[in-house]
């Protein structure tokens, strides 16, 4: 997965470290329950000295639902589509990375009409291990979708599946 740098979506991992609130506009984007039971996608760790270190440091594993994985691999991403991005600390000790707490579980939830401002997806971050405690709210546009338009030709998705 390609991340890439944005003020916005910076300060969305920094509302979802500090705590701080943010509007629950985007209350359509529903929980992902049962993700980490789907079809693992990917893992990454961003390290100390990586430039998005401060916003997207730590362990990353995305998670895709069935018609997702549908989209990977047809390249084009079907309404009820979900992708997740797990979002963890990293923490080093005894020269092992393991995971530590979790920062943000982050959505993506595709239907075309409901969110059509959007590139026909939905987002939502939530809060650590909150299922309820919403960080992006009415800023998808800015928080999450300002960083994924450059992806228009892959349906605004950075992550590619390996089989």
């Amino acid at each position: 997965m390609k991340i890439r740098h944005h003020a916005a979506g910076a300060a969305l991992i920094a509302a979802v470290v500090t705590g701080a609130a943010v509007s629950a506009d985007s209350a359509t984007v529903p929980y992902p329950e049962g993700y980490r039971a789907w079809q693992h996608v990917k893992s990454m760790v961003i390290e100390s000295g990586h430039p998005l270190h401060a916003s997207f440091g730590g362990i990353h594993h995305l998670y895709a639902n069935d018609k997702a994985m549908k989209g990977y691999s047809s390249g084009s991403f079907p309404d009820g589509a979900v992708i997740v991005f797990d979002l963890l600390e990293a923490v080093s000790a005894d020269h092992a990375v393991t995971e530590g707490k979790r920062k943000v579980v982050g959505v993506m939830h595709r239907d075309a009409r409901k969110y059509a401002a959007t590139g026909g997806w939905g987002f939502e971050g939530f809060a650590g291990d909150s299922r309820t405690e919403r960080a992006v709210g009415d800023k998808a546009a800015t928080a999450c979708f300002s960083c994924h338009a450059p992806q228009k030709a892959q349906e605004y998705v950075f992550s590619q599946y390996r089989p």
